[in-house]
């Protein structure tokens, strides 16, 4: 039977390092922000539907993220009316995702807002990323774009890092080497998959 992780993490906390990680010792992993990504992209399934709703907010490149999120942001009827459009399909691609990988002992969902959006039911473990605040908040504020007062306001959106490390069945700590990232990668690995 394949054994299901959560994967999660606030901003800025090294998930996308950890996921490629577990990508390297072979564990498939399903990446809902990517999912998302192509199904607002150019062609993009949703992008008709997502125009539908919110006029003005696409283009020949499929969702202009910037204009969405204006007629989304503080609006929750709005929001819910869009993740109405996106979870159903992202739903949809996890679900084909678990049945191409049905045969292999141990797949990753790579969800951002598990416990903020999706809940850890379904799941046979939840594995939280995390790092020291202050090891947080340099990545973050060393990204294009990011100012401290949009930082704090992401983080006000997202569980608390203390209560995800609390809730998860496992913390994978990047406020270390990369090498001791990985070993603590190939230990869930080990205690999931290869305990079968």
């Amino acid at each position: 039977m394949t054994r299901i992780l959560g994967l999660t993490g606030s901003i800025g906390m090294g998930k996308s390092t950890v996921a490629g990680m577990f990508r390297e010792r072979g564990v498939p992993v399903f990446d809902a922000d990517a999912v998302v990504h192509e199904l607002q992209g150019p062609g993009g399934a949703l992008v008709g539907e997502i125009e539908a709703a919110f006029p003005g907010t696409t283009g020949p490149e499929g969702v202009i993220r910037a204009k969405l999120g204006a007629a989304v942001f503080g609006n929750r009827e709005a929001l819910a009316r869009l993740e109405g459009i996106v979870h159903p399909a992202v739903a949809e691609s996890r679900t084909r995702f678990l049945a191409e990988h049905s045969g292999v002992p141990l797949v990753v969902f790579d969800i951002p807002l598990l416990y903020e959006k999706v809940g850890d039911r379904g799941l046979d473990g939840v594995a939280v990323v995390s790092a020291p605040a202050e090891a947080q908040r340099a990545r973050v504020l060393a990204r294009l774009g990011m100012t401290p007062e949009k930082f704090e306001q992401i983080l006000g959106l997202q569980v608390p890092d203390a209560e995800k490390r609390a809730r998860a069945d496992f913390v994978i700590d990047t406020g270390t080497s990369l090498a001791e990232t990985r070993a603590q990668v190939n230990r869930i690995v080990a205690a999931l998959a290869e305990s079968e």
